[in-house]
């Protein structure tokens, strides 16, 4: 993700200005930025809500997704934590809004599979790749650890998706920053090791039909079929 939430929360119709007092600059920025995806959820009639945390949250992703008794929370966790301007001086100046809405695409695409009762699931025919291991809880942890990676790979490519429908002159370089971004720190195997099925979408035709989450869930599926 962009994790459990509690905090200050905001209705998703009520305008950004009317929060500009209670908000910082860079959850402005960020609010900014995600927004069309936010008002996109909302003509969808999916059950988004947004959240604020106010105390500090350092080492949390600026941008996450929490699902509670029924409703998709975007969570923005950026009080003393320098992530959330780190991330946005990483990406280029053009490509910035861009950018954030792909991140909030891919936590939306988190949303539908909570939504779909399908979280950690695979589709038919698929298993999860679970091997034998030394213990039953060193077992648990590594499906788990497998399970978190594949639903982050589908989340990246619903932002993908979201990316080629709404910004398609800018696919290729919001694609190589995607790429830049999992490339970095990246350790083999673990939640964001998402590079094999980014690789997959290199065209942005093949998530061009159908609605973004129904194209990402065939591009995301080739990658389970390849031992993804």
């Amino acid at each position: 993700m962009w994790k459990t939430v509690a905090g200050l929360m905001f209705g998703m119709l009520v305008s950004a200005g009317t929060l500009a007092a209670d908000l910082t600059a860079t959850e402005m920025r960020w609010l900014r930025g995600v927004w069309p995806v936010v008002a996109f959820a909302k003509e969808a009639g999916m059950p988004l809500d947004i959240v604020v945390q106010p105390q500090p949250t350092p080492d949390v992703a600026p941008l996450g997704l929490a699902f509670v008794e029924g409703r998709c929370k975007l969570v923005l966790s950026m009080r003393g934590n320098p992530e959330a301007d780190a991330a946005l001086e990483r990406i280029e100046p053009e490509l910035l809004d861009a950018a954030l809405e792909l991140m909030a695409a891919h936590e939306l695409g988190h949303c539908r599979r909570y939504l779909d009762g399908a979280w950690y699931d695979v589709p038919a025919g698929f298993a999860d790749g679970s091997s034998s291991a030394s213990s039953p809880q060193a077992g648990v942890a590594s499906a788990d650890t497998r399970a978190a990676r594949r639903e982050e790979g589908y989340g990246d490519l619903v932002g993908l998706a979201w990316a080629g429908r709404h910004h398609a002159a800018q696919y290729a370089r919001l694609h190589a920053w995607l790429v830049r971004e999992r490339s970095t720190d990246r350790i083999d195997g673990s939640p964001h090791d998402t590079l094999a099925w980014v690789a997959l979408a290199q065209d942005k035709a093949l998530l061009d039909s159908g609605s973004m989450f129904a194209a990402a869930a065939l591009l995301w599926t080739r990658g389970l079929a390849a031992g993804n």
